[in-house]
């Protein structure tokens, strides 16, 4: 079964890891609206956990990659729907960068979430269009100025 948005609020930190002009994302798919769609790494901050634990935490846990410089870009309310259900999320948006270079030389990255595997890849601005954004949507002006 696809990921169903929480009906309360959820708090989230992902990871912007940039690579020159590009940035790790993972694809994702709405079977309702049939479009795909591009979001960086990260998961939710449990209670009594930081925004950056968690952050450290879900990399190691989707990609088994350690972060360091983590600092805060900015908070950013994302209200959405997904699989035809609102969801509604306050995002810790943080500039990060791997311990181990050689990540930034893969093209792609394997991970994991949960039971579900997925692929990270390095995607620039023109790959993020209206038939696959960015989300959340204000991190594509934040990121790349328009």
């Amino acid at each position: 079964m696809a990921y169903q948005p929480p009906q309360h609020i959820r708090p989230l930190a992902l990871a912007v890891i940039r690579n020159n002009n590009a940035i790790l994302v993972h694809k994702g798919y709405d079977s309702i609206k049939q479009q795909y769609y591009y979001r960086p790494l990260g998961g939710g901050i449990e209670f009594g956990e930081t925004y950056l634990d968690a952050i450290r935490r879900e990399i190691q846990e989707e990609i088994g990659a350690e972060l360091c410089n983590i600092n805060l870009l900015m908070w950013v309310e994302n209200i959405f729907t997904y699989e035809g259900k609102q969801g509604h999320e306050i995002i810790a948006l943080c500039n990060a960068d791997f311990t181990n270079t050689e990540l930034y030389l893969a093209p792609h990255i394997n991970g994991v979430e949960g039971t579900r595997e997925f692929i990270a890849e390095w995607k620039t601005a023109e790959d993020f269009t209206e038939e696959t954004p960015l989300y959340p949507t204000q991190l594509f002006a934040l990121l790349f100025g328009e």
